[in-house]
């Protein structure tokens, strides 16, 4: 254990960590919004619960793709339809396929369930009829999903399981620790809810740039590009800053109306 204490291995560590809180906050808004569909008595213990499991089988997925990365990255099947659809589809490129389009339905659900009328007379209820059980295996679901990001990113950083795992239970750790009070705000400041559910909308069209590119996927003869982190964190800077903007000038609107 002594020889893991290297310098290298250290700051290994320390970029891993700031890394797993990057990539970790658009998990931790989607455990945050997806728990509120479970009964309201059990959403702390489906927050806890979903990442406790999520954290192991996330360790149990690390140790898996150091063991198999030469051969996921072998494509399962290709697609040359010419000027139509290509693309060569390994297990990674799957998964980010799949997640991005799961992650884009659930944000447009959600957005639309807050549209209708009966939604927000009946908040305070389980609106989406969703068991304690089946809002964790969402979560772990997810969890795996945002989590394959982070593990090839990972990857590249080291190879050196014990770190990368190390990492991956005190980012657990953190999520635990800051799940509670994200739910919490987002159940008091409701407006915020719709800015997280257009947040993830983008994470989901991150996720199919990612795994477009990774197949080298072109739709109509173009190829599908990812989109950059920086886009991606600027595009979220954007949308917080015009939310905020919006809510100053309605504040504004109203007691100039209340002044009249």
């Amino acid at each position: 254990m002594i020889e893991l204490l290297t310098i290298e291995n250290l700051a290994n560590l320390g970029v891993l960590l700031f890394l797993q809180a990057v990539l970790g906050f658009d998990n931790l808004l989607y455990i945050s919004i997806e728990s509120k569909r479970a009964p309201k008595e059990s959403q702390k213990s489906v927050r806890r619960n979903g990442i406790l499991i999520a954290v192991a089988l996330r360790i149990i997925l690390l140790f898996l793709m150091v063991s198999l990365i030469e051969r996921l990255k072998d494509p399962f099947f290709e697609i040359h339809w010419t000027g139509f659809l290509e693309g060569s589809f390994n297990f990674s490129t799957i998964v980010f396929l799949f997640g991005g389009v799961f992650i884009i339905y659930t944000a447009v659900k959600e957005i639309n369930h807050l549209l209708v009328v009966e939604d927000l007379q009946h908040e305070g209820e389980n609106k989406s009829g969703k068991s304690a059980a089946q809002v964790i295996a969402l979560i772990v679901f997810m969890n795996l999903i945002f989590s394959f990001d982070s593990i090839l990113s990972a990857l590249a950083i080291t190879k050196v399981f014990v770190i990368l795992a190390i990492a991956i239970v005190l980012s657990g750790l953190a999520m635990l620790l800051m799940a509670d009070g994200v739910s919490e705000f987002i159940e008091k400041n409701r407006k915020y809810e719709v800015l997280g559910l257009f947040i993830l909308l983008i994470v989901g069209v991150v996720l199919l740039g990612e795994g477009g590119h990774t197949a080298h996927l072109k739709l109509f003869g173009y190829a599908v590009e990812p989109m950059s982190k920086s886009t991606f964190y600027f595009s979220i800077a954007v949308l917080v800053a015009v939310d905020i903007i919006q809510s100053g000038y309605q504040k504004k609107l109203l007691a100039s109306k209340k002044s009249v």
